[in-house]
């Protein structure tokens, strides 16, 4: 396992929790928008932590934490995954889980063991222009709308969020994915910003009035949709 980010405390990763967040390297996708971008192209270039000392720093500050967001690159593509996170919950904290949503079958298992206590997975667009958001041609869908299911039908805690990049997402692109998700629980539009370090630049993050359309036009189809990156 490749840890490459550990933040030993937030309060803006983990909904209602004080946690810590753990960024694991590699990613199968090449969104152009992705701010992580260097755990992507070049993760072994990027300061390294091993699982020892962070669990350690995690067991230090089990007294103050209540959770762990693991995130990345791609966290579902470490066989070591479960192992890792069952460490985490010996310890006591609850764990909270952000994907793409590119390997069901590794996200069953952790729902099948009782691993998880929250999910994020980031839809990254409609789906007739998933395969141009995420920089893989012809790129099926399957695996996608398999841990869509998943998470619905989970019983913990999850939501779904989008990036939303003005060259990339439209009002009817939205309106799509909202069709797509209906029914689900907590759904959040996040504003693009550059890191400075994202894999195509020039991109730009749409008006603060266009985030207020979009929002308003997928309502019905979530129990609670909310803008993040807005002030």
């Amino acid at each position: 396992m490749q840890i490459h980010g550990f933040n030993k405390t937030t309060l803006l990763d983990y909904p209602r929790h004080l946690a810590a967040t753990i960024f694991l390297g590699h990613c199968n996708f090449r969104c152009p928008f992705c701010h992580n971008s260097r755990l992507l192209l070049a993760p072994d270039a990027s300061p390294s932590f091993t699982v020892s000392e962070v669990l350690d720093t995690l067991k230090s500050r089990s007294g103050i934490l209540e959770g762990v967001c693991i995130s990345g690159g791609e966290p579902t593509l470490s066989k070591d995954l479960p192992k890792f996170i069952q460490a985490i919950k010996d310890i006591g904290l609850k764990v909270k889980l952000d994907t793409n949503g590119s390997n069901p079958l590794m996200l069953q298992y952790l729902y099948s063991h009782e691993l998880l206590d929250y999910v994020a997975m980031d839809i990254k667009n409609s789906r007739d222009r998933y395969a141009e958001t995420i920089g893989i041609p012809h790129y099926s869908l399957d695996s996608i709308d398999s841990s869509i299911a998943l998470i619905q039908d989970s019983g913990i805690p999850y939501e779904f969020r989008t990036t939303v990049v003005q060259e990339f997402h439209s009002a009817e692109d939205i309106l799509a994915i909202g069709q797509w998700l209906d029914g689900s629980t907590n759904y959040y539009l996040q504003i693009f910003l550059d890191s400075g370090n994202i894999l195509v630049p020039g991109l730009h993050a749409p008006s603060r009035e266009t985030m207020l359309e979009y929002k308003k036009s997928i309502q019905p189809y979530f129990n609670t949709v909310e803008i993040r990156g807005m002030d």
